[in-house]
Parts: structure tokens; sequence; C-alpha cells
């Protein structure tokens, strides 16, 4: 396990709801080589006292050098906690997603407002539609198969497409990427509602076509 020792005062900013941690906060990471070097890897925070602040996922490629899971030490992060997050976020918007028009694109989960760093997930067509997931961060990228299992109980939707963006991805260090996760992938032109039109939209990409 990995040991991140923030710099005396740096401590504040965390334990006032901030989930991001700075490569300028940190003091020191103790741990082995092989877990500092792979981006996502999960770390026990800590004071310059060695006191517990939280978990985080620790990428030493970002500037955002740890995304914070969680602040409790007694919550492990592990499958059964990316699950439950995925659930409940789905949970927390079914009353949206039940009134919204299918050719809306309505959010589902929204990062670390959610609890899951660097994770947005899309739905549009309901059940028989997609999902379209963005993983931002290496953290959760690293939790990427749990939380397609988690996407396609809570919604009883099978198809789940991974949108890239390119400079978020690179920027974490991670490979760039597009594909469908689980099912089958959108079509390249579906017609979207925004307010009270319809727009072309490839919903893979976010890419607006001109009338």
């Amino acid at each position: 396990m990995l040991i991140i020792t923030i710099k005396q005062g740096k401590e504040k900013a965390l334990l006032s709801g901030d989930p991001w941690i700075y490569l300028s906060a940190i003091d020191k990471v103790d741990g082995k080589p092989q877990e500092r070097n792979k981006p996502g890897a999960t770390a026990i925070v800590q004071t310059s006292a060695r006191r517990f602040l939280a978990r985080a996922a620790y990428n030493a490629r970002s500037q955002i050098a740890a995304r914070v899971w969680t602040l409790r030490e007694d919550e492990p992060v592990d499958h059964a906690l990316i699950k439950r997050r995925v659930q409940a976020a789905v949970q927390a918007r079914a009353a949206a997603l039940r009134a919204a028009d299918p050719q809306a694109l309505v959010q589902l989960v929204d990062g670390e407002k959610d609890g899951l760093p660097g994770l947005l997930v899309h739905g549009y067509g309901g059940a028989a539609g997609w999902l379209v997931c963005q993983f931002n961060a290496a953290g959760v990228d690293l939790w990427k198969v749990a939380v397609v299992q988690a996407l396609v109980k809570a919604t009883g939707c099978a198809n789940v497409y991974e949108r890239c963006d390119v400079l978020l991805r690179k920027g974490e260090g991670l490979g760039v990427m597009a594909r469908a996760l689980a099912g089958d992938e959108p079509p390249s032109r579906l017609m979207v509602r925004e307010g009270r039109g319809l727009k072309p939209m490839d919903i893979r990409s976010g890419f607006v076509y001109p009338k």
C-alpha cells in the first residue's frame, strides 16, 4: 500500500472537503516503485504527524496527484465501494431519468459529486439505448470493469460505450481509446433533445452536426 504524507498545514483543504490533492501539497510518497508508478493505485493519505486523512487514487503523472475516494479509515476501496456508489448515483437521478425525453442525454454519474472522481456517465434512450462513459482519471480507470457491471445492473441498459477526452486522458498518462465496453456501439448520428429542439449528434464524441 502506498502512503502519501501531506506537508504540514496542507491538510486543511482536504478536511474542508476538497477531493483533490495537488503535487505541491505532498511531502513524500512511500511504497514499492511499481505501485508509485502505477496510475490510479490506491494510497493512504496521512498528515505530517502520521494521522489518517483519506484513501485516494495516486497518479504521479498528473498535477492532481491524488483524488480522494473516502475520508473513512474503515472504508476499503474495492469492488463493493465502486458498485455501491454507482448504484447510489443512478438511484439519485432515477426520477429525472424516468421523466426525461428518451432522446435526451441524461447525466447519471457526476464524478466527485458522486464519490467517483473523474467518472462521467450519460444515458440516452432508456434501457434500450446506450450509456456513454468518460473515465477522466486514473483511479476510476482502474475500476472500469466494476463500473460497467454496476451501471448495467443499476440501469438495465446493456450497451455501454467509452467516450474519450483526449486532453484529459493524456494529462493523466492514460491511453487514448474510444470503444464499446458492453453490448453495441451507438450509431454515429442520433437526434438529441436540447431544450425544445432536436440536434443531430454523435453521442460517442459529443460532436454536433451542422444544420
